[in-house]
């Protein structure tokens, strides 16, 4: 299981919208979704995937990051593994 936080993500995107992204640049299918509303300064979504390893995370992680997608610049952070 691997997670993401991607960040400058508005609350009122569809999650289907996120995931149509995120595929358009080689992502598979997440397995989960949470929206993470914070201050509202940088409203973000942590994004599981069941399937895919950290490693094959940090190769897609530069194809998103620093994309202008919705009014904003989009960051993607890789979350450490937690142990089970």
């Amino acid at each position: 299981m691997a997670e993401i936080l991607l960040s400058n993500v508005e609350d009122s995107v569809p999650d289907e919208e996120i995931s149509e992204f995120l595929q358009r640049y080689g992502f598979p299918p997440f397995t989960a979704i949470e929206r993470l509303s914070g201050t509202g300064n940088m409203p973000s979504a942590l994004i599981t995937f069941g399937d895919l390893s950290h490693e094959a995370l940090r190769l897609l992680q530069e194809r998103v990051q620093n994309v202008y997608w919705k009014n904003h610049t989009i960051n993607l952070q890789i979350l450490t593994e937690r142990p089970d």
